[in-house]
């Protein structure tokens, strides 16, 4: 048991990281392509997001290998996960919308706190005061790193459904964690995947306003953050929700560089430093026991 559980953090960590990384390049890829496509909006990313999702837990973990789609019905929590993701992800696109990318993230990045105090209060995890202090000091950085400019001082409705979005996010990350032992994670995935495209079905009315190289884009994003989600999934399985939440916190950061490679985006000194802080932040919380 004791040479097991080293390897099992490990492999979460992977799969964390590369959901990271694949959020990031799922979320450049959107940006990408809405910048030269405006109909390609958030609503018809989470159209995409749940067809082809659907599809790659239908051909990957279909004919009894590990999806059940009775489940996403039949299952209190497994639908409770799927109806709450997809609130979640359509507040965060349309914050992204109204409030610009930076403000919105900072916001939702809040979901860590509201994952770890449901945790502690439902599933009973133990999470140390060492691990909170770092995780208030990695949020802290992600302030200094996209919230240079004041406005988070003055909130807005927007603001409110941001932070909606990130008490969702938190409450999925839950769900997720309390019910690794009940449920395949191809299921859980499908979950948000089935619900987010029941809730993003009136996007269709805009297929036609969009080029085919555009279409074909959204699908490869669909496909990228379907893997990502459930490397994600998986590697919740393995980890406390503290820990998992922090590892994506470093996401804007990772999509910050990716931006700066492919858009040339560039950053002032004070960003730099808040992006060391939440990096710092984050291995601490990472490392620790």
């Amino acid at each position: 048991m004791t040479e097991t559980k080293p390897l099992t953090d490990r492999r979460g960590l992977c799969l964390m990281l590369l959901s990271v990384v694949l959020f990031a390049a799922n979320t450049l890829l959107i940006r990408g392509i809405a910048a030269r496509v405006p109909a390609a909006d958030g609503w018809l990313a989470s159209l995409f997001r749940g067809v082809f999702g659907l599809v790659i837990v239908a051909l990957f973990y279909g004919s009894g290998r590990g999806f059940n789609p009775k489940r996403l019905i039949g299952s209190r929590l497994v639908a409770i996960r799927g109806i709450v993701g997809a609130f979640g992800i359509l507040c965060y696109y349309i914050t992204v919308t109204k409030l610009g990318a930076a403000r919105a993230v900072v916001l939702n990045l809040t979901y860590p706190a509201f994952a770890t105090i449901i945790a502690a209060l439902w599933l009973k995890e133990t999470i140390s005061r060492a691990a909170m202090l770092w995780m208030g000091v990695a949020f802290a950085g992600l302030l200094l790193f996209l919230g240079g400019d004041g406005n988070l001082l003055h909130p807005s409705p927007y603001d409110l459904l941001a932070l909606a979005g990130a008490l969702a996010a938190g409450w999925v990350v839950v769900v997720i964690r309390r019910l690794r032992h009940e449920e395949h994670p191809a299921t859980i995935y499908a979950s948000q995947a089935f619900y987010g495209l029941l809730a993003s079905t009136p996007a269709v009315t805009k297929l036609t306003s969009i080029t085919p190289l555009a279409c074909v884009g959204l699908i490869a994003a669909a496909v990228i953050v379907s893997i990502a989600q459930i490397a994600m999934t998986h590697a919740y399985q393995a980890l406390p929700v503290s820990r998992g939440s922090a590892l994506q916190m470093i996401l804007p950061i990772v999509t910050a560089v990716g931006g700066f490679a492919c858009f040339g985006e560039t950053f002032h000194l004070p960003e730099l430093a808040g992006a060391a802080l939440t990096l710092l932040a984050t291995w601490r919380v990472v490392a620790a026991k």
